[in-house]
């Protein structure tokens, strides 16, 4: 029999020594210039910054709380502060295209100039075009164009009617036009005094007033002519007036960016449209119109000179960090506002508005991952500013072709941005799989560690974490003792004694808690024991279903054993993670066996309340069987297995060996000592695997204990391979150390089964014999009896099936004697 002894206290607790560390308080360390245990991670998003070419944008995955946009924006930080700011970007009025607005480039604070320059030239506009038409000088021209065109006209009509008066024929003006008639001593004929002449006469000036007729008629063809070159000249006086007028008003302005080019072309373009459309402007009110009323109306607005200043970088002093904590589409891409006019809607360059990419083009974009899936048609207009380099801002009636509204289509502004997305592994692997566009666009992964190695260089990092995350919080100092708590807690968070977790959102929040607590106590630092009260408060806080099971167990609703001995009866143990703190508890694991046909069932699994990997445990458990006792002859046992009381799913193959041990002790009818617990998978060949959660399912079954009352036999048996994740409660630990309590490690069932029963497992020999009265001898016999009764059953039933043979005499020709 394998002499195993229970572990000693110090196995089950890494203490973090608090004169080991070095100093007296956080006040005496400095911040922490990286984070914890990050260094890869650091690489990679440091790689990704460097590297300029598109598709080089990082992707950080790590689990929640574990710094991961603090990490990201203190190396963003820094690297920004190492750019120059970019420039600004305005939108203008596209005046050959309205509907096709002008994205406008600037230096940096030179859009806010350019857009108040324009607000002040707008402003004078309407006073300078009026005072243009009412000066004199324009008056005179116009007064001297309209005289030239009456003169011109009376002198054509006056001629034409000379040449008429001395042929004896009169020009006449009537209210219907004008007509000519024959004329006597100076004054018109009457019809009878025509009527009176001689008919060659009569011929002759009817000859004379169709000549004179026709030439009329070609004189009043030439008055529109007249007119429209009036016109003409009226038109090039206003152009004149307005050029004179308001030219200088652009000359002004000029002189502040006679380096920009495209800022002269556009003042340049500027002053074209008002010497072409001066007149609608001279007659549009001095009261400007709404915005919906004069796009409805087609009314030309002095707001179509004004600039739209899109991105405004006058007050940066770096490249731009931007995090977007509400990615939906508008907010990413930008959009363009719109007003109701008449059930439609309307809008115009002005109403563009700016999105995340706008504002962190030349710099960087931070955005969590599961918030942009979550947001309609974000993801893919992301993904299409990247992949084209250019951001184009369409609403989402445009895209999915619904809506009645005025389309407006902005001119793309070129793209050059990197963006940072952060999420889990999952997302990762998930996009990574689905999406074929997600590689080529995040070339980098940024994967955060969720622990480090705990030596004696990373517990001085985590204290120095500790004093920067102290004083970001604006915390007391914490004392030595508090520090080397809050180490130890750390390595309970990470689930092993020899790790650190890297996660800082729950060490924050303990340290305020902690300070709360000190606070409250009127002290000056933080002790250790306003670490330990804030981590009991914590559970307290944390513990209602956890009382509510432990009170199930200790009143008899859960049948939960923990003394005497049962046959086929084991206590296994489970752990419950609610998502705020996880607890463990016992369960009650039974087996039954008797003659089949070599099947183990799964009682879980034939309910649909076994998961896959519990379903796989139990099959591993049939092969054991089969290896260990029946290579040679058939296994004829039927077995079942099954979580007592248990009426939800059940997964994981923690509780295998709970379950295997359960079985053996069935077959060999050995009884159980129900003050143990036992908890690990085993494999196809009995040795025994670590499992998660040991330090909660060892301390749930103490408690159900301390409550009945130890008896110095309680105890949990576990992996070996588990000893190194151990970090159990004080109460816990001094119970061990009394002896009041137990905790064995286990590598092999074999081990397990004697501390269980009490028996010798039985080692087998050269000859591969196993001494008689062991665990293994018992099972062996008994699943040998069953072989041979099930062989002894199926030769009677094959001699009841085999029909009786008949002797014929005639059918053999012998003769009757």
């Amino acid at each position: 029999m394998t002499n195993l002894t229970p572990l000693a206290p110090g196995l089950l607790f890494t203490q973090c020594d608090p004169e080991s560390l070095g100093f007296r308080t956080t006040a005496d360390l400095p911040d922490l210039e990286d984070s914890f245990g990050q260094a890869r991670a650091h690489e990679a998003i440091r790689f990704s910054m460097g590297v300029l070419r598109p598709g080089f944008n990082p992707f950080v995955l790590g689990e929640p709380g574990s710094g991961r946009h603090a990490t990201v924006r203190r190396i963003l930080d820094a690297q920004c502060a190492r750019q120059l700011p970019p420039g600004d970007w305005c939108y203008v009025n596209n005046f050959s295209d309205p509907s096709c607005p002008r994205a406008l480039p600037l230096p940096a604070g030179r859009g806010a100039q350019l857009r108040d320059d324009m607000q002040k030239f707008v402003a004078d506009l309407g006073p300078t075009i009026a005072a243009a038409f009412e000066s004199d000088e324009y008056r005179g021209r116009i007064d001297g164009l309209q005289e030239e065109y009456k003169t011109r006209e009376e002198e054509a009509l006056r001629h034409l009617g000379q040449a008429s008066s001395e042929q004896g024929i009169a020009l006449l003006r009537t209210p219907h036009g004008f007509v000519f008639a024959p004329m006597k001593d100076g004054e018109a004929m009457d019809p009878e005094a025509f009527e009176a002449l001689a008919d060659d006469e009569k011929q002759r000036l009817d000859g004379l007033m169709q000549s004179f007729h026709e030439q009329l008629h070609k004189l009043l063809h030439q008055f529109p002519r007249w007119r429209r070159e009036l016109q003409k000249g009226v038109r090039d006086a206003s152009r004149d007036a307005l050029r004179s007028a308001v030219g200088h008003l652009v000359e002004e302005i000029k002189e502040h960016y006679t380096d920009l080019l495209n800022v002269l072309s556009f003042l340049d373009q500027v002053l074209q449209d008002v010497v072409e459309v001066g007149e609608e402007l001279r007659e549009q009110p001095r009261q400007e119109k709404d915005l919906a009323s004069v796009l409805m109306s087609g009314t030309i607005s002095l707001q179509r000179y004004q600039v739209n200043l899109l991105v405004d970088n006058r007050a940066a002093k770096c490249a731009p960090l931007i995090h977007e904590d509400h990615p939906n589409y508008a907010n990413l891409v930008g959009r363009v506002d719109q007003q109701s006019h008449l059930g439609t809607l309307v809008s115009n360059f002005t109403m563009i508005r700016a999105g995340a990419l706008h504002r962190a083009n030349g710099g960087y974009l931070v955005l969590d991952a599961i918030k942009v899936l979550l947001q309609p048609y974000a993801w893919d207009g992301l993904k299409r500013a990247l992949r084209s380099g250019q951001v184009r801002i369409e609403s989402w009636g445009q895209m999915l072709g619904i809506g009645s509204s005025v389309a407006l289509e902005p001119e793309p502004i070129p793209l050059r941005v990197k963006v940072i997305l952060i999420g889990t592994a999952y997302e990762y692997y998930v996009l990574r799989e689905l999406d074929p566009e997600f590689a080529e666009l995040f070339k980098v992964a940024a994967d955060f560690e969720s622990d480090v190695a705990r030596d004696a260089s990373s517990v001085a990092l985590q204290a120095r974490l500790v004093a920067t995350l102290g004083r970001a919080h604006g915390l007391r100092p914490f004392d030595c003792g508090a520090v080397a708590r809050l180490v130890e807690q750390s390595a309970r968070e990470a689930q092993d004694a020899d790790k650190l977790s890297t996660r800082t959102r729950w060490l924050a929040d303990l340290m305020c808690e902690a300070d709360h607590r000190a606070a409250l106590a009127r002290q000056d630092t933080v002790l250790r024991d306003d670490v330990v009260g804030a981590l009991r408060a914590r559970e307290q806080r944390a513990d209602r279903l956890r009382n509510r099971v432990r009170e199930a167990v200790l009143h008899g609703t859960l049948l939960i054993d923990t003394g005497g001995a049962q046959v086929g009866q084991i206590n296994g143990l489970a752990v419950v993670d609610p998502g705020e703190s996880a607890f463990g508890h016992p369960v009650r694991i039974t087996a039954t066996a008797r003659l089949g046909d070599g099947d183990v069932i799964d009682i879980e699994r034939e309910a649909e309340l076994g998961g896959a990997i519990h379903s796989k445990g139990v099959m591993i458990l049939s092969s054991f069987l089969a290896m260990r006792y029946s290579r040679n002859t058939p296994l004829s046992v039927a077995a079942s297995l099954v979580f007592e009381q248990s009426y939800g799913p059940v997964e994981g193959d923690s509780a295998s060996l709970a379950e295997l041990c359960a079985l053996l002790s069935a077959l060999a009818a050995l009884p159980i000592r129900q003050c143990l617990a036992v908890t690990g998978s085993v494999n196809q060949y009995g040795q025994v695997q670590a499992i998660g959660g040991v330090n909660e399912k060892i301390e749930g079954f103490f408690d159900v204990c301390a409550a009945r009352g130890l008896s110095g036999d309680h105890g949990v048996i576990i992996p070996l391979s588990n000893v190194r994740h151990l970090m159990l409660r004080e109460e816990v630990v001094a119970a061990v150390g009394e002896g009041k309590f137990h905790v064995w490690a286990v590598g092999e069932v074999d081990q397990a089964l004697e501390i269980l029963t009490g028996v010798p497992a039985g080692a087998p020999d050269e000859e591969g014999i196993v001494p008689p009265g062991s665990i293994n001898y018992l099972v062996a016999a008994q699943l040998a009896q069953m072989s041979l009764m099930r062989q002894s059953f199926a030769q009677g039933a094959a001699s009841r099936r085999k029909p009786r043979r008949r002797h014929n005499a005639k059918s053999h020709g012998s003769k009757e004697p």
